[in-house]
């Protein structure tokens, strides 16, 4: 487990401390007493992980997977690889690995291993945590299950609304530019911020900055194997107008996570679907590393199968 401060004290530990808690008793016969305690009465789910195959198994009669998932995957191990924490939120980047088993949201029981990330960002307040968003890589899911998404009886495809939270990038970074005595962790959140306007500057990267994980990852290698080129390139003819709103920044150690939205009208074809005129857009998160001061790793998470359910073709990159 990487912690972006490993020397962490005070309230931000405490708040990780809650959050692995949490984050461990699933699964466990603490888990109970442990959500009674550390669950605020409030507690708002505002994202589940599995966002989409939930909602397309909703008034289906697909089994329910259990209470984490437990149903559909027993032996279910979550590996917790990044930890972050600023002011009263806590960033979680673990992968969950297990054996399909049982049914999952309508997917029948493969008896496949599956190892796909997941995100958390939970906000804590007064020693209890009072919202938990939450976001899985539903398209390696299913590409690793072999699965589709399993059809409604009603023949219904069910599309995530629009982002309409977070804050224009550029107003963001604006807003940070703007203060008299900007600090290295503003400094570094403007950096980022930047990123995300209009022009999407790549300025600011360090010359051997690297991604290591592309947050449309799946769309990029399904651009490739089918010969399309450059997904980048395809995002900005096809996609025109996107523009990204930031939702949460936390800073801490050589770390910076945003969670943003991208958004625009689908102009031309793009990944392989001919143009819909539709808007789409989708949650992003990003982890930022810096080293020595520069900006050198970026690594996302992209809610790809949202978008492909906005485009009307959800099965497109599972085939």
């Amino acid at each position: 487990m990487n912690h972006a401060d490993e020397n962490r004290t005070g309230q931000l530990a405490r708040n990780v401390a809650i959050a692995l808690r949490f984050k461990k008793s699933q699964g466990t016969p603490e888990m109970p007493q442990v959500e009674k305690e550390i669950l605020a009465p409030g507690y708002n789910r505002a994202r589940g992980g599995s966002f989409h195959l939930a909602a397309n198994a909703r008034d289906q009669d697909f089994s329910h997977p259990g209470m984490y998932l437990r149903a559909a995957i027993p032996d279910r191990v979550d590996i917790i690889e990044e930890v972050i924490a600023e002011g009263d939120r806590v960033g979680l980047l673990f992968r969950v690995t297990g054996t399909h088993t049982g049914s999952f949201f309508g997917v029948p029981p493969t008896g496949r291993r599956i190892d796909v990330y997941e995100l958390a960002l939970l906000r804590i307040v007064n020693g209890q945590i009072v919202e938990g968003w939450f976001m899985m890589d539903e398209t390696g899911l299913l590409k690793q299950l072999g699965a589709r998404l399993p059809p409604r009886g009603d023949g219904s495809s069910v599309a995530p609304p629009l982002p309409k939270s977070g804050e224009d990038a550029d107003a963001y970074a604006q807003r940070l530019a703007s203060q008299p005595e900007a600090s290295e962790q503003d400094r570094r959140k403007f950096i980022v911020a930047r990123s995300r306007g209009a022009t999407r500057s790549k300025a600011d990267r360090a010359a051997d900055h690297r991604f290591t994980r592309s947050g449309f990852m799946h769309m990029r290698e399904y651009c490739a194997l089918h010969g399309m080129g450059d997904l980048d390139l395809d995002l900005q003819t096809g996609i025109p107008d996107r523009r990204d709103r930031i939702d949460v920044m936390i800073e801490e150690g050589d770390h910076v996570w945003m969670r943003y939205s991208t958004s625009g009208t689908h102009k031309a074809a793009f990944c392989g679907v001919p143009p819909t005129g539709k808007r789409v857009g989708v949650p992003v998160v990003s982890i930022m590393k810096f080293i020595g001061g520069e900006w050198k790793e970026t690594w996302s998470l992209a809610d790809e199968l949202g978008m492909m359910l906005q485009l009307g073709a959800p099965n497109l990159l599972l085939e």
